[in-house]
């Protein structure tokens, strides 16, 4: 199964609450983090709606 590594790379300062709340969802607490998920359709939405605030990285094994 597809894993996807999640980097935070852009401040949320400025950005409505429920994208706050989705990145911390995401297990991301400070920028620069990063986290790894198993890829499923509901991380992938997450994703999407902070797919400005955050860097993808695909590790398939």
């Amino acid at each position: 199964m597809a894993k996807l590594c999640v980097t935070w790379v852009k401040s949320s300062i400025g950005y409505a609450e429920d994208q706050k709340r989705t990145l911390r969802a995401l297990g991301l607490h400070r920028l620069n983090q990063s986290v790894t998920h198993d890829d499923s359709v509901s991380i992938r939405g997450m994703i999407n709606k902070v797919r400005h605030l955050v860097k993808v990285e695909v590790e398939s094994w």
